[in-house]
């Protein structure tokens, strides 16, 4: 069941994200020397409190029964057009249809919301993402190499 994140629900939604994301920074070989700003090292209770209170952004968790097992925020960004950050699904949940759910569920808030385009930041080099990205409607639009990061951030969007 998909429900809105609340303030209780923080630090849970800390440790299920930096987690999530903890996979992906293993197979890229992504530590937290070479990327401190990456999202499975940066991720704190104080910075998704100000996700939901200073930039009201809609947050959802997925839950299996009482465990919390996914989750992603909207960053509205303006002009009808928002940003889906920090989609993840618990690891051992993956490859049932949680994260499918999730992006479509972000597809209904963002249009409730009055926003007709939405963007996505990935691991560019993460092939396989990329590519369900793509089988879920969303379009690549091009790279960026941040000398913060060791990877290439790619960037997608989808015309809702």
């Amino acid at each position: 069941m998909i429900k809105q994140v609340m303030e209780k629900d923080i630090p849970e939604c800390v440790e299920l994200i930096r987690n999530s994301f903890l996979t992906v920074a293993q197979q890229f070989d992504i530590t937290p020397e070479n990327a401190p700003r990456f999202t499975a090292y940066s991720t704190t209770a104080d910075r998704l409190r100000w996700h939901l209170y200073g930039e009201k952004r809609p947050m959802y968790a997925f839950w299996d029964n009482d465990v919390m097992v996914g989750y992603y925020s909207l960053q509205l960004l303006g002009d009808g057009v928002c940003e889906l950050n920090n989609l993840c699904v618990k690891p051992e949940y993956r490859h049932g249809g949680i994260g499918e759910k999730l992006v479509k569920h972000a597809f209904d808030i963002a249009k409730e919301l009055n926003c007709n385009k939405m963007n996505i930041g990935i691991v560019e080099e993460n092939m396989v993402l990329r590519k369900w990205y793509e089988a879920l409607g969303f379009v690549h639009e091009g790279t960026k190499k941040f000398d913060f990061f060791p990877f290439t951030c790619g960037y997608m969007k989808i015309e809702l």
